[in-house]
Protein backbone atom coordinates (compact mmCIF):
# COMPACT_ATOMS: atom_id res chain seq x y z
CA UNK A 1 0.00 0.00 0.00
CA UNK A 2 1.05 3.59 -0.64
CA UNK A 3 -0.33 6.79 0.87
CA UNK A 4 -0.40 10.27 -0.67
CA UNK A 5 -1.64 13.71 0.29
CA UNK A 6 -2.48 16.65 -1.94
CA UNK A 7 -3.38 20.30 -1.47
CA UNK A 8 -4.42 23.13 -3.76
CA UNK A 9 -5.84 26.64 -3.49
CA UNK A 10 -7.25 28.99 -6.12
CA UNK A 11 -8.37 32.59 -6.04
CA UNK A 12 -12.05 33.06 -6.91
CA UNK A 13 -12.84 35.61 -9.61
CA UNK A 14 -15.92 36.78 -11.45
CA UNK A 15 -16.43 35.54 -14.99
CA UNK A 16 -15.25 31.96 -14.34
CA UNK A 17 -17.35 28.84 -13.83
CA UNK A 18 -17.21 27.25 -10.37
CA UNK A 19 -16.00 23.69 -10.98
CA UNK A 20 -15.28 21.38 -8.04
CA UNK A 21 -14.81 17.64 -8.18
CA UNK A 22 -15.55 17.69 -11.90
CA UNK A 23 -18.98 19.22 -11.31
CA UNK A 24 -20.10 22.71 -12.34
CA UNK A 25 -21.79 24.47 -9.44
CA UNK A 26 -23.83 27.66 -9.91
CA UNK A 27 -21.98 30.58 -8.30
CA UNK A 28 -21.06 34.18 -9.06
CA UNK A 29 -17.32 33.42 -8.98
CA UNK A 30 -15.09 30.61 -10.14
CA UNK A 31 -11.49 29.53 -9.60
CA UNK A 32 -8.77 31.38 -11.46
CA UNK A 33 -6.31 29.05 -13.15
CA UNK A 34 -4.63 27.90 -16.33
CA UNK A 35 -7.01 24.91 -16.44
CA UNK A 36 -10.60 25.06 -15.18
CA UNK A 37 -9.10 25.65 -11.72
CA UNK A 38 -10.78 22.67 -10.03
CA UNK A 39 -8.73 22.69 -6.84
CA UNK A 40 -10.36 19.51 -5.52
CA UNK A 41 -9.25 17.49 -8.54
CA UNK A 42 -5.83 19.13 -8.45
CA UNK A 43 -5.43 18.01 -4.82
CA UNK A 44 -6.55 14.49 -5.77
CA UNK A 45 -4.04 14.39 -8.64
CA UNK A 46 -1.26 15.51 -6.30
CA UNK A 47 -2.25 12.88 -3.72
CA UNK A 48 -2.12 10.08 -6.30
CA UNK A 49 1.12 11.34 -7.85
CA UNK A 50 2.65 11.68 -4.40
CA UNK A 51 1.65 8.16 -3.40
CA UNK A 52 3.40 6.86 -6.52
CA UNK A 53 6.46 9.05 -5.95
CA UNK A 54 5.84 10.77 -9.29
CA UNK A 55 6.05 14.47 -8.40
CA UNK A 56 3.11 16.81 -8.65
CA UNK A 57 0.51 18.22 -11.01
CA UNK A 58 2.65 21.25 -11.87
CA UNK A 59 5.42 18.99 -13.13
CA UNK A 60 3.12 16.75 -15.14
CA UNK A 61 0.79 19.45 -16.53
CA UNK A 62 2.72 22.76 -16.45
CA UNK A 63 0.79 26.01 -16.71
CA UNK A 64 3.28 27.09 -19.37
CA UNK A 65 1.91 24.44 -21.75
CA UNK A 66 -0.91 25.80 -23.94
CA UNK A 67 -2.28 22.25 -24.28
CA UNK A 68 -3.64 22.58 -20.74
CA UNK A 69 -5.19 26.05 -21.13
CA UNK A 70 -8.80 25.85 -19.84
CA UNK A 71 -8.68 22.02 -19.84
CA UNK A 72 -11.25 20.22 -17.70
CA UNK A 73 -9.35 18.94 -14.68
CA UNK A 74 -11.29 15.66 -14.82
CA UNK A 75 -9.21 14.92 -17.95
CA UNK A 76 -6.04 15.48 -15.92
CA UNK A 77 -7.30 13.14 -13.19
CA UNK A 78 -8.13 10.47 -15.78
CA UNK A 79 -4.57 10.74 -17.11
CA UNK A 80 -3.12 10.44 -13.58
CA UNK A 81 -5.43 7.49 -12.85
CA UNK A 82 -4.16 5.81 -16.02
CA UNK A 83 -0.58 6.19 -14.80
CA UNK A 84 -1.71 4.78 -11.43
CA UNK A 85 -3.20 1.72 -13.12
CA UNK A 86 -0.17 1.28 -15.40
CA UNK A 87 2.06 1.34 -12.30
CA UNK A 88 0.07 -1.57 -10.84
CA UNK A 89 -2.07 0.31 -8.30
CA UNK A 90 -5.75 0.84 -7.65
CA UNK A 91 -7.40 3.39 -5.40
CA UNK A 92 -8.29 1.88 -2.04
CA UNK A 93 -9.96 5.02 -0.74
CA UNK A 94 -9.82 8.78 -1.07
CA UNK A 95 -10.63 11.30 1.66
CA UNK A 96 -11.07 14.95 0.67
CA UNK A 97 -11.77 18.26 2.39
CA UNK A 98 -12.93 21.33 0.47
CA UNK A 99 -12.63 24.67 2.28
CA UNK A 100 -14.81 27.53 1.05
CA UNK A 101 -17.40 29.95 2.37
CA UNK A 102 -19.82 29.56 -0.52
CA UNK A 103 -21.45 27.98 -2.36
CA UNK A 104 -22.61 25.11 -0.21
CA UNK A 105 -21.45 21.90 -1.87
CA UNK A 106 -23.63 19.43 0.04
CA UNK A 107 -26.15 19.09 -2.81
CA UNK A 108 -23.29 18.25 -5.21
CA UNK A 109 -21.25 15.94 -3.00
CA UNK A 110 -22.58 12.64 -4.40
CA UNK A 111 -22.17 13.82 -7.99
CA UNK A 112 -18.57 14.89 -7.26
CA UNK A 113 -17.78 11.57 -5.57
CA UNK A 114 -19.21 9.70 -8.57
CA UNK A 115 -17.19 11.78 -11.06
CA UNK A 116 -13.97 11.24 -9.12
CA UNK A 117 -14.65 7.52 -8.63
CA UNK A 118 -15.37 7.02 -12.32
CA UNK A 119 -12.17 8.83 -13.31
CA UNK A 120 -10.14 6.73 -10.87
CA UNK A 121 -11.81 3.40 -11.65
CA UNK A 122 -13.18 2.87 -8.17
CA UNK A 123 -16.52 2.91 -6.37
CA UNK A 124 -18.14 6.17 -5.19
CA UNK A 125 -18.23 4.55 -1.75
CA UNK A 126 -14.43 4.79 -1.72
CA UNK A 127 -14.55 8.59 -2.14
CA UNK A 128 -15.31 10.83 0.83
CA UNK A 129 -15.79 14.57 0.35
CA UNK A 130 -16.22 16.90 3.29
CA UNK A 131 -16.83 20.65 3.21
CA UNK A 132 -15.59 23.17 5.75
CA UNK A 133 -15.65 26.94 5.97
CA UNK A 134 -12.81 29.15 7.10
CA UNK A 135 -15.12 30.81 9.64
CA UNK A 136 -14.73 34.16 7.89
CA UNK A 137 -10.93 34.16 8.25
CA UNK A 138 -8.44 35.05 5.52
CA UNK A 139 -8.94 34.95 1.75
CA UNK A 140 -11.02 31.79 1.93
CA UNK A 141 -13.19 33.20 4.70
CA UNK A 142 -13.81 36.40 2.77
CA UNK A 143 -15.04 34.36 -0.24
CA UNK A 144 -12.00 35.16 -2.37
CA UNK A 145 -10.47 31.68 -2.52
CA UNK A 146 -11.22 27.96 -2.37
CA UNK A 147 -8.85 25.24 -1.14
CA UNK A 148 -8.86 21.47 -0.97
CA UNK A 149 -6.93 18.64 0.68
CA UNK A 150 -6.97 15.04 -0.49
CA UNK A 151 -5.51 11.87 0.99
CA UNK A 152 -5.41 8.65 -0.99
CA UNK A 153 -4.52 5.04 -0.22
CA UNK A 154 -3.25 3.11 -3.23
CA UNK A 155 -3.21 -0.67 -3.19
CA UNK A 156 -1.01 -2.89 -5.30
CA UNK A 157 -3.08 -4.96 -7.70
Amino acid sequence: MRFGIGYDIHRLIEGRKMVLGGVEIPHAKGPEGHSDGDCLLHAVCDAVLGAMGEGDIGQKFPDTDPAYKDIASIKLLKKVAGWMTDAGYSAGNLDCVVILESPRIGPYRDKMASAIAEAMGTSPGNVSIKAKTAEGLGDIGSGNAVAAYAAVLLEEK
